[in-house]
């Protein structure tokens, strides 16, 4: 297995105003040329909102957005007539397609923590799309949760020949990685793991 850590201390950090990320690929006003993406896999942003504040209307175009809400709850409003809350243990999957804006607010009193998952569709100009889902793998750890991927048994179809799952894994516990068939990204979101010879 060819593989190289990306250690989190070399993603890139913005702290402006009500918002601060991590970017693990460049994006925005932070560019690494080392750090461009893995395959179809472009953004992952790990975002922190104060209360009150956010992402006003924005524009998209072929990407599937994929955002989880891990602590806290952000409110979503579309172009194509979609509102309401994600909230923590919920993902929500937008395929921008030919074209979507969006709002993102944190209208609570406390801060939201969230991830941004951006992937590149292996087909351009689709009609837009907006799916959400609740699915929290702390209720059920040590094992591979399916949120999003091309096949019709998936929970969210993302327009990509791509999966993306989660996991809680315990300590002392173990996970297989599927390494046969496609490139994997195992990002670790809080605490320690060891893959391989890497940890």
């Amino acid at each position: 297995m060819n593989a190289y850590l990306h250690r989190s201390e070399d993603r890139g950090h913005v702290k402006a105003g009500w918002l601060e990320s991590y970017h693990s690929f460049s994006f925005g006003s932070w560019y690494n040329p080392k750090y461009m993406g893995v395959s179809a896999l472009r953004v992952i942003n790990d975002d922190r909102i104060d209360a009150h504040n956010g992402f006003g209307t924005h524009s998209h175009d072929n990407m599937e957005i994929l955002t989880c809400v891990l602590d806290g709850a952000i409110s979503h409003r579309d172009t194509m007539g979609n509102e309401g809350q994600i909230k923590a243990g919920e993902w929500q999957l937008m395929s921008a397609g030919t074209g979507v804006a969006h709002s993102e607010i944190n209208n609570t009193d406390t801060p939201v923590h969230l991830l941004q998952i951006w992937i590149i569709p292996d087909v351009k100009e689709a009609e837009p799309n907006y799916q959400q889902i609740s699915l929290d793998p702390r209720n059920q750890p040590n094992e591979w949760h399916l949120i999003a991927g091309p096949d019709a048994n998936a929970p969210m179809h993302i327009r990509q020949d791509a999966e993306v799952k989660s996991a809680v894994l315990e300590k002392g516990r173990e996970l297989p990685v599927e390494t046969s068939k496609r490139v994997n990204y195992v990002h670790v979101i809080s605490g320690e793991v060891r893959i391989g010879e890497y940890e």
